[in-house]
């Protein structure tokens, strides 16, 4: 009997303990989404996926960061200044940010980052075998002038970089999730495999990661930044991605609960979700709210221009009418509305995207939907009524194959005769670059925000396959302007030059603009705090659950 007594008693305090601890996980604040393209590395080094960038996000800080409207902003460094001749940054550091807690630091205690640290993740660039950044590092100056070192820590507070030549978008730069601080402790130990072992300083510390599946972070009690009142961040107790690669799959998890947010139109069925002017429909505006804003991004069809490349000399596409002739021959504001369900702003400007400031469709004009235009156009070619035109080929994924039919019907009508060919991803990356392509459908997410950036893709030095000129695109007089708004400190003439460098390519027509893409995201309505910007950049630290 007093075994039975003794029993009752444990099994009771047994099942006290267990709720308790239910009580205690139920309490925790979780945020859960999906990321269906995965992730490949937790290396800020190596964070060169949009999908990789969002996690890195939450794990390691810069000297600076950008805030939702992309103002430089302080971050580990508390402030920082530019010498009188463009050459030298000067970064003072915070000195209370601290690596996370890990076993490589003595007593498993993350210690305080100095400048050195930041000479050690600035170096670890160069090494093409960590990242890809190389191209982001060309105006640092590794010369005699400066020991062949390019940046020092003068002391454990004051980091300091140098040019070798004025660079109007470097600040920008120091934004991207490259230039985060890591720990050499970290590095030395866990060499290759840091990629999944990741010690940073963000407001998230790295709990777990089973690739392809889960990715768990927990709160950072010793985040160094805090709010408006004063209260530390971040406020939830943990993140967790999930990695579901079927859309209907995420969808239906998101609908039951287990996501808190789905994000990117690829994610969403939005002919199920918005009706065609770009509103949530009822069914589901009772449960989630809907996040549509400005992206930085470009999606468009490119055109390779150099004729020293086979594939164009026997091409009509070397014909600029030809290229403007199919700008004007169909109509992306339809495109828009059907096949995309009011997600996107028509590209009817230049290349630069809807959020930077050179973007101006009164400086800056493009195409719009013009049969008449295509008409004269063909003729001016040598082609009326398009008699004689051959068959044009244009590459693109299965993802964007119904945007290129729609193209290919608008521009059937107007006797332009295209052909769609649907490639992997990585056969049509790899293609794009290789020069293989005379046509193909690609898009452009900015990098950091500035202009630079995006003209960058125009300017000759940077011909694919070691650049990003896909299109083999040349202009001297674009060339000058481009060299000469690198080195521009004066903001109005700079967005002005930028805006003469827009027009020229769209005059030239190596690219046919489609649309200025938006970010949507659909989120349940106990998450607040989740705020926008034009990166697309997630930002977890001030977002808030409710049970």
């Amino acid at each position: 009997m007093r075994n039975y007594i003794y029993l009752v008693a444990v099994s009771a305090c047994l099942l006290v303990s267990c709720k308790n601890e239910q009580v205690a996980e139920d309490s925790r604040t979780v945020f859960n989404y999906n990321e269906k393209h995965g992730i490949t590395s937790l290396d800020p080094a190596a964070a060169s996926s949009f999908e990789s960038i969002g996690a890195v996000n939450q794990l390691f800080n810069g000297l600076v960061q950008m805030d939702d409207e992309l103002n430089v902003i302080p971050s580990i460094a508390k402030r920082f200044s530019m010498s009188k001749d463009g050459l030298t940054y000067t970064f003072n550091l915070r000195t209370d940010v601290y690596f996370h807690d890990n076993v490589v630091f003595e007593g498993g205690k993350g210690r305080k980052v100095v400048a050195k640290d930041f000479v050690f993740s600035f170096n670890r660039l160069y090494d093409s075998r960590v990242s890809s950044a190389m191209s982001l590092l060309t105006n640092i100056d590794r010369s005699e002038k400066t020991n062949y070192k390019g940046f020092a820590a003068i002391n454990d507070s004051t980091f300091e970089i140098y040019l070798a030549e004025p660079f109007s978008a470097f600040l920008n730069i120091l934004t991207m999730k490259y230039f985060s601080v890591v720990p050499m402790e970290a590095v030395d130990e866990y060499k290759q495999d840091f990629r999944r072992n990741p010690v940073g300083t963000g407001p998230f510390v790295f709990k777990m990661w089973e690739e392809g599946t889960r990715l768990n972070m927990l709160k950072n009690p010793n985040y160094f930044e805090k709010d408006e009142k004063g209260n530390r961040l971040p406020y939830l107790d943990a993140v967790s991605i999930s990695f579901v690669k079927d859309r209907e799959t995420g969808f239906m998890e998101l609908l039951n609960g287990k996501f808190d947010m789905l994000s990117g139109a690829d994610a969403l069925n939005i002919n199920e979700v918005l009706d065609k002017s770009g509103t949530l429909r009822d069914t589901y505006a009772k449960k989630f709210y809907l996040q549509k804003a400005t992206f930085l991004k470009t999606d468009y069809v490119g055109i390779l221009v150099d004729e020293k490349i086979d594939i164009v000399k026997n091409s009509p596409l070397k014909l600029k009418a030809i290229r403007q002739a199919i700008n004007y021959a169909f109509d992306r504001e339809k495109m828009i509305k059907y096949l995309r369900n009011g997600v996107g702003v028509t590209a009817t400007a230049g290349f630069i995207p809807k959020g930077l400031k050179a973007y101006d469709p009164s400086k800056v004009k493009g195409y719009s939907y013009d049969p008449d235009k295509v008409r004269q156009l063909l003729i001016e070619a040598g082609y009326p009524n398009g008699k004689g035109l051959p068959e044009i080929t244009l590459h693109t994924t299965e993802d964007y194959k119904e945007q290129m039919e729609f193209i290919q019907s608008q521009l059937a009508e107007n006797n332009i005769k295209l052909k769609i060919s649907v490639d992997k991803f990585s056969v049509l990356r790899q293609a794009v670059a290789a020069c293989e392509y005379n046509m193909f459908r690609k898009n452009w997410v900015c990098d950091y925000a500035d202009e630079e950036n995006f003209m960058s893709m125009f300017y000759s030095k940077n011909f694919a396959p070691v650049g990003f000129n896909f299109f083999h695109y040349k202009n001297p007089a674009f060339d000058a302007l481009f060299e000469k708004a690198l080195v521009e400190k004066d903001m109005a003439s700079k967005i002005a030059m930028y805006q003469q460098m827009d027009q020229m390519v769209i005059d030239d027509a190596p690219i046919v603009p489609l649309y200025y893409d938006q970010v949507i995201r659909l989120v349940n309505h106990n998450i607040k705090g989740l705020t926008s910007n034009p990166m697309n950049l997630l930002n977890l630290k001030t977002v808030t659950k409710q049970k």
